[in-house]
C-alpha cells in the first residue's frame, strides 16, 4: 500500500486507512488484511479531524539518518501525539501551531499535510501526518 497521506477520492489531503469487509475494523495505516478477522480489508479515507488523546514533548533529536540537524540552529523540541478519530482510530501526529502549555487532552485538531517528523529527509511517504488545533482551520477551539 501507499503512504499515509492519500488521493482516496477526496476533497484535499486525507488519511489512508483501511475497513474490513467482514468485521468492520478500521486501521491506519491502511493494510490489505484485517488484523482483527483476517479478512480482506478495502482503502477507506479516514476523517482529517479528531481530539487528542495525549500528548508529549520530542525533548531529543530522533535518530539520523532520517533526521538531519539543520547547521548551526541545532534541535528544537516539537510536540507529538495520539489523536483519536471519529472513526475510533488513533493515530501518531505532530502537533503544529501549539506550545506545550496550551495542550490539554481532548483538544480539536484537523489533520494537515506535511512531511511528518520536522527535519527528516527526505519526506517519508509513510512519516507521522500532522495535526493543528482545530481553532486554526476555523474550526470550534
Amino acid at each position: 500500500m501507499e503512504g499515509a497521506l492519500t488521493a482516496v477520492p477526496v476533497t484535499g489531503p486525507a488519511l489512508r486507512g483501511s475497513r474490513c469487509a467482514a468485521c468492520a475494523v478500521t486501521v491506519h495505516p491502511a493494510d490489505p488484511g484485517c488484523p482483527s478477522c483476517g479478512g480482506p480489508a478495502e482503502p477507506v479515507a479516514l476523517s482529517t479531524t479528531g481530539t487528542v488523546w495525549t500528548w508529549t514533548v520530542q525533548r531529543y533529536a530522533p535518530k539520523s539518518p532520517p533526521y538531519v540537524v539543520p547547521e548551526g540552529g541545532g534541535f528544537r523540541p516539537f510536540v507529538v501525539g495520539y489523536v483519536e478519530l471519529p472513526e475510533g482510530v488513533r493515530i501518531l501526529a505532530v502537533l503544529d501551531g501549539v506550545r506545550p502549555d496550551e495542550m490539554r487532552i481532548d483538544m480539536p485538531v484537523v489533520i494537515t499535510a506535511g512531511d511528518g517528523v520536522p527535519r527528516a529527509r527526505p519526506a517519508d511517504p509513510d512519516s507521522l501526518p500532522r495535526a493543528r488545533p482545530a481553532r486554526q482551520e476555523g474550526g470550534v477551539s
